[in-house]
């Protein structure tokens, strides 16, 4: 076994890596990080376990072994991951998204009964729906009774002698355009009753893709930002717009499709029964092979249809990269090598799609060959019957109704097994996404902080992210800001500087130590009230929505006045060029802020981050990318807003790091300087010194 194999020197290590072949020949990595207390095991299918470094060698065999063979030897052992542990550990094989795409691992009674439960709150609905089903099915059903039986009457109207039957001395007592009136009477009933049950599930399946909709995009913007670093946006878009429209299909069309099928293979039997037993039979010797190929014909569509899925959130995913960065695109002339990319992305969609196809065109094709084979044999033996006396004329042509009908509905049966198990597969993705829980929550249970005087403090944090947990960005990092200090966080690119805004916002946890914030650790407050009340962030480069300039800013306080967002904007010196807009705050921002050049963007970030009224304030490198005269407009923003409030500046311009109380430099990981500018500059040998000296700051 693995953990038995492993010397007690490879716990030194910062890091040690497995390649392990597991009991159903998959490739797996197991993680062994003792610097970050953790151990993690990825399985090539996309599964990720994570285990506390404490866990016991029961304890890591037991949660293991469901992927892991007990005797299989370790393959491969190194500090430097392999090619195959790289793509392992490679963070679009997340387990949020791929854990269930492989079709052989999905129970089909358990995501079916899962998928069923969705349709719940729409039972109303559906019952509805269910009874119009009933009556149309029956009036379907009716019509191949009533057209061996008139043509019986025509032939007796005709003086010929077809049968001896209580139910045509009946039809004789009326005239003959009062049977069809009364038929086409029937069949208005029908087509009504199946008008109503189209627009009830309709309806319902509607109704159930608008609230799959909103409750996985509900769960997914309240996931981690660990979740968006492991799962590509493309992806997840197209499980929100393109799995939730096949589930909910397969909840109400194809269900009730499938619904009406079963009710007329059911009756149309019963009735070939009630017409003729031994051609009833002969009928029904295509039930067994058809059945048969129908369940082989289900499984090769569920896994072409979760393969074929998985490719289109892909392209789409890649179309969405390529658009965002049209620009880039463009400057570099590389239009027809990303046009060429994204027909790749689709050629392997359209295979996937082709298998589909044939696999679709060769059942049907032979159900048909097979359904018109019996005909045939029906017409050939019923035939013989007719001749014989045994049966009219009349119920041959009923029979030979009823048993289209059947095998109408037999075929209609498959194609509703093969459409559930499309639904099977896209259900499985998405309750992947709904019950994917972020490590750090969207807390309402933590403290609330009504008032604080902005004291922070960083004391042992240890960090590393957890797509590159083989990287440690922080080792036992500690220091303290006093309220109302501006600080200057400096260092290398790469230093970390960023990820000291992104902790303190509780974008994620350290993996060890604490981050307070007026003693109170960051963990036992409410983060959403942390940062709706408490604490503001202006980004480098800076998001605005495709929105009005006043919706904007207004943003984190949507029930702003005019007044208070008109003041913030002119203490983030962005009121001048709003106003010499035609439409002022009503000017478009275009998408991702587009219609604005890079100081502006700033400024309005800065003036929606001011609305908010924070008291500990955060701005990550905000003038890194601004010329000279838009850096002087931000400068002078900033040295407005910096008063009364605790304010980090993750710094990067010299002019910035030169307003700051307190300078801290962040080298390999911890503190190496501290202190005011002055002092610190005057350093010869000092880290800060060298950054100012190497223009690396």
């Amino acid at each position: 076994m693995i953990w038995q194999a492993m010397p007690k020197s490879m716990f030194q290590k910062p890091t040690v890596q497995f390649a392990h072949l597991t009991s159903s020949g998959s490739l797996a990595q197991i993680v062994l990080l003792p610097g970050n207390n953790r151990i993690r095991k990825t399985v090539l299918n996309g599964h990720r376990f994570a285990y506390p470094a404490t866990v016991t060698q029961r304890q890591f065999s037991s949660q293991s072994q469901s992927s892991q063979s007990s005797n299989s030897p370790p393959t491969h052992t190194s500090n430097t991951p392999s090619p195959q542990l790289q793509q392992l550990s490679n963070p679009s094989s997340s387990f949020a998204l791929k854990a269930k795409d492989s079709a052989e691992k999905i129970s089909f009674w358990k995501e079916t009964s899962r998928i069923f439960k969705l349709a719940r709150p729409e039972a109303p609905l559906l019952l509805g729906a269910g009874v119009f089903l009933l009556i149309s099915s029956a009036v379907s059903m009716s019509i191949p009774f009533s057209m061996g039986k008139i043509l019986d009457f025509v032939m007796v109207q005709m003086g010929l002698k077809v049968t001896d039957d209580e139910f045509l001395h009946l039809m004789s007592s009326f005239p003959l355009e009062t049977l069809f009136a009364g038929l086409i009477a029937v069949f208005l009933i029908g087509a009504a009753a199946n008008f109503g049950r189209i627009m009830l599930m309709r309806m319902a399946g509607e109704k159930i893709i608008e609230r799959m909709r909103n409750r996985i995009f509900d769960n997914i913007i309240r996931q981690d930002v660990k979740f968006f670093d492991e799962n590509r946006t493309g992806e997840i878009i197209s499980r929100l717009s393109a799995d939730t429209v096949i589930v909910g299909k397969a909840l109400t069309q194809n269900l009730s499709d499938g619904l009406r099928n079963g009710v007329m293979a059911i009756v149309g039997t019963g009735m070939m029964l009630y017409v003729n037993a031994s051609l009833t039979l002969t009928m029904m010797s295509i039930i067994p092979p058809i059945a048969f190929a129908a369940i082989y014909y289900g499984k090769i569509v569920r896994d072409l249809s979760a393969k074929t899925q998985t490719a289109t959130s892909h392209t789409t995913q890649v179309a969405q990269e390529k658009l965002d960065a049209l620009r880039t695109v463009r400057a570099f002339a590389q239009e027809p090598r990303e046009s060429k990319s994204y027909a790749v992305e689709t050629h392997k969609v359209y295979e996937l799609s082709m298998k589909e196809t044939t696999a679709s065109a060769s059942f049907f094709s032979g159900a048909g060959f097979a359904g018109n084979f019996v005909a045939v044999a029906i017409l050939y033996y019923g035939g013989s019957l007719v001749a014989a006396g045994t049966i009219s004329p009349g119920e041959l042509t009923s029979f030979f109704l009823y048993s289209t009908y059947v095998g109408f509905s037999m075929l209609g049966l498959s194609s509703f097994y093969g459409e559930l198990m499309k639904g099977v597969g896209a259900s499985a993705r998405l309750f992947a996404l709904l019950e994917s829980r972020g490590s750090v929550q969207l807390s309402q249970s933590g403290k609330k902080l009504q008032s604080i005087t902005g004291l922070i403090e960083f004391k042992n944090v240890s960090f590393t992210y957890p797509t590159r947990p083989e990287a440690p960005i922080f080792k036992n990092l500690s220091f303290t800001i006093q309220p109302g200090t501006t600080v200057a966080i400096v260092g290398k690119s790469g230093s970390g500087k960023s990820t000291v805004a992104q902790l303190l916002l509780r974008f994620y946890d350290p993996n060890s130590g604490s981050i307070s914030i007026d003693g109170h650790d960051l963990r036992t407050l409410d983060g959403a009230h942390l940062r709706d009340n408490t604490i503001a962030f202006v980004a480098q480069e800076p998001t605005l929505f495709a929105a009005t300039i006043h919706e904007n800013i207004a943003y984190g306080r949507p029930d702003a006045s005019h007044a208070e967002i008109l003041a913030a904007a002119d203490q983030a010196n962005a009121l001048g060029f709003i106003e010499s807009f035609p439409d002022g705050f009503e000017t478009y921002t275009g998408e991702k802020g587009v219609a604005m050049s890079g100081g502006q963007k700033q400024r309005i970030a800065i003036a929606r981050a001011l609305l908010k009224e924070p008291r500990i304030l955060v701005l990550d490198e905000a003038t890194s990318a601004l010329d000279a005269s838009s850096e002087y407009l931000v400068q002078d923003a900033m040295s407005k807003i910096v008063k009364g409030r605790t304010v980090i500046t993750i710094a990067h311009r010299l002019s910035t790091i030169q307003q700051a109380d307190i300078v801290i430099v962040i080298e390999d990981g911890h503190v190496a300087e501290i202190g005011e500018y002055d002092a610190l500059v005057e350093k010869v040998d000092g880290k800060f010194r060298k950054l100012i000296e190497a223009q690396l700051v």
